[in-house]
């Protein structure tokens, strides 16, 4: 039996086991499990044999982060039960979970027992497994349950990350510690002799915000939801101020993103050039030299870091180095003006200046957009005290110790077939994902997210490659985008017209920049402002506002679960091009990835193979707060 018919068998029977158990519930969509209760896959299969089989929890804990009082804060442990015991390698001193080591071709048993107090699931991010493997959110269990995930490790070697998956609740665990590492390596790999080791370092990026008692400090403010949550201290492996101890010879920097919404602009600050090495996929086939690098929520880079020739004493600075763009425009004058202190101690200095277009907004009444406290509190926000954009150290370097030898940089890393147009089963009709913004709404492909109900383009047949466009859908007609190059689609759609929130009713859409008419949050209704209307519902789009958009339009990394894609272009003719200048050069898009970074106006082209598994795979914004808020789909892969 090929290998492949094998894997796609074995998860059949699976599901069969399980049904037949009475264990899975039947649904609206053939042959998939739709909803599952408590234990529902707390039993291993007889047949699996796994080579790695380990016991993970997520508990509450109280943590030491900032001198003086613990840290309220949830955390992932693991023990193994069959294996290499450095299959988990807990990183010192860090609330992250312990980063997981794997090979490509073990056969992977992981029993993951919740005894926190709300519903989690485990997603193991990067990973190409099956759709009950993958931690999709209504596999979720409760506290005290326990889900068994069974996959076979088919990746090439690199950096992936596993962390909570729990509906709406998604940004609320990573940020409370619910994430971590897991390393992959290949025979392929083993051959280059990179660094391994100790000087084989996870560098973890993470945003945080604590209060005078050293407890997290989360969204407070509807602004705070929309622009994703930004902290105002920076944490490195869960640990403040961090800086690394090294030797005068080439490190592998395992780079990830690990926050909810802050994006990176990375640089040495000496000016020295970034050599990348891997990134959301694995190796690259060649290094790459880079002014700086990009790196968005979810995303991950290897970096070939090389302190040879560097003195004793000498520091070098890993910094984000100033950009804009990425946030509205009306968000950007708000939050970026403000002077305040960063994870360094030294000043960071926005780009925008001035808080522009905000002032005077009341926040405190049923009617105040904002509903917080007035721009006094929009003062305290988090954000002001770091802003997105600024220029800030993200860690320090320090050599320590000086030696005289050191791996040499590989010419050559690795093979990647290339996906051609010729492999796809749609050239002619590629597979929407239309990003659009709204007050209080997130969406993808013109509806916000609701478990199960899939498209008929999202429909996949298993073993095709599909051709994908992301794009922002900000039209000016209600109901339909733009591609960024003024092409309407046909699926996907703008909208904010009729929305509603905590209530049963819709509003009337939003018309003619009366920007919030209409609109239904908690049963409050907010009168019109409008004097046109989009035509009422979700799809209703933006009514005669093609402006109102695009003003809301920012930055979305785009995470697509299952199988790493291949980036074909980014089309770039509907960018800001000043803001776009501050950006560009940092893009790593070669070799294969996971997510993306589609900038505003920008459309993003790329190949998906949906191999090996059929089910329900999720797609959405890794910005956290928006997943959350709606912004995530499904494909549904059928034979």
């Amino acid at each position: 039996m090929h290998a492949m018919d094998h894997r796609h068998n074995s998860q059949r029977r699976r599901f069969l086991q399980l049904a037949g158990m009475g264990l899975i519930a039947s649904s609206g969509i053939p042959g998939l499990a739709r909803a599952m209760t408590g234990p529902a896959l707390s039993r291993a299969t007889p047949g699996f044999r796994p080579d790695v089989e380990i016991e993970m929890v997520s508990r509450d804990v109280m943590f030491p982060i900032l001198p003086g009082t613990r840290t309220r804060l949830q955390k992932y442990f693991a023990t193994v039960l069959k294996g290499p015991a450095n299959c988990i390698a807990d990183i010192p001193g860090s609330y992250l979970g312990p980063v997981l080591r794997l090979h490509k071709g073990q056969k992977v048993r992981i029993h993951y027992r919740n005894e926190m107090k709300d519903p989690s699931i485990v997603h193991w991010h990067g990973l190409h497994v099956p759709a009950l493997a993958d931690g999709h959110p209504m596999y979720a269990v409760k506290q005290g349950e326990t889900y068994v995930y069974e996959f076979e490790v088919m990746n090439r070697a690199g950096t992936c990350i596993y962390h909570s998956h729990a509906h709406e609740q998604t940004a609320e665990q990573v940020y409370q510690g619910l994430a971590s590492g897991i390393i992959v390596t290949d025979e392929e790999e083993q051959k280059l002799g990179l660094p391994g080791g100790e000087f084989d370092l996870p560098v973890v990026i993470q945003d945080r915000a604590f209060d005078a008692s050293n407890q997290l400090v989360y969204v407070s403010m509807p602004m705070e939801r929309m622009t994703g949550f930004h902290g105002d201290r920076i944490l490195i492996n869960g640990a403040v101020h961090s800086h690394f101890e090294v030797a005068s010879r080439a490190y592998r920097l395992r780079l990830v993103n690990g926050s909810n919404a802050r994006i990176y602009k990375l640089g040495w600050d000496d000016g020295t050039p970034i050599t990348v090495i891997g990134n959301d996929g694995g190796l690259l086939e060649k290094p790459e030299t880079r002014p700086y690098v990009m790196l968005a929520p979810g995303e991950r880079l290897d970096l070939w870091a090389d302190f040879s020739g560097r003195a004793v004493g000498s520091e070098l600075v890993m910094r984000s180095k100033p950009f804009h763009g990425v946030l509205p425009a009306m968000a950007e004058r708000m939050l970026s003006g403000h002077k305040g202190e960063n994870a360094g101690g030294e000043k960071g200095h926005g780009m925008m200046g001035g808080m522009g277009m905000m002032g005077g907004m009341g926040h405190g009444g049923s009617k105040g957009m904002m509903g917080g406290g007035g721009m006094g509190g929009m003062m305290n926000m988090p954000h002001m005290n770091l802003p997105v954009g600024s220029d800030y150290p993200v860690f320090k370097i320090r050599v320590t110790r000086q030696v005289s030898d050191s791996p040499k940089l590989p010419t050559q890393l690795s093979t990647i077939r290339h996906y051609q147009l010729g492999d796809v089963a749609n050239p002619n009709k590629p597979v929407p994902l239309a990003i659009a913004e709204g007050h209080m709404s997130m969406t993808l492909n013109g509806r916000p997210y609701k478990m199960g109900e899939v498209q008929d383009f999202e429909k996949i047949k298993l073993n095709t490659f599909q051709l994908m466009e992301i794009f922002h859908a900000h039209g000016s007609e209600g109901g339909h985008g733009s591609n960024g190059s003024g092409q309407k689609q046909e699926h996907g759609g703008g909208g904010m017209g009729g929305m509603n929130h905590g209530s049963g009713q819709q509003g009337g859409g939003m018309g003619m920049m009366g920007m919030m008419g209409g609109m239904q949050h908690g049963g409050d209704n907010q009168g019109g402002g409008g004097t046109e209307h989009g035509s009422g519902g979700q799809g209703g789009g933006m009514g005669g506002m093609g402006g109102m958009g695009s003003m809301m339009s920012m930055a979305h990394p785009i995470h697509l679960h299952g199988q790493q894609f291949q980036i074909l272009k980014r089309h770039t003719e509907g960018v800001d091009a000043e803001a776009y200048a501050t950006v560009r050069e940092g893009f790593v898009d070669s070799g294969l990835k996971d997510t993306v970074l589609v900038m505003p106006g920008e459309k993003v082209t790329l190949i998906k193979p949906f191999q090996d598994y059929t089910g329900l795979f999720m797609y959405h914004c890794h910005n956290l707060e928006h997943e959350d808020m709606g912004m995530m789909s499904e494909f549904q892969v059928v034979e």
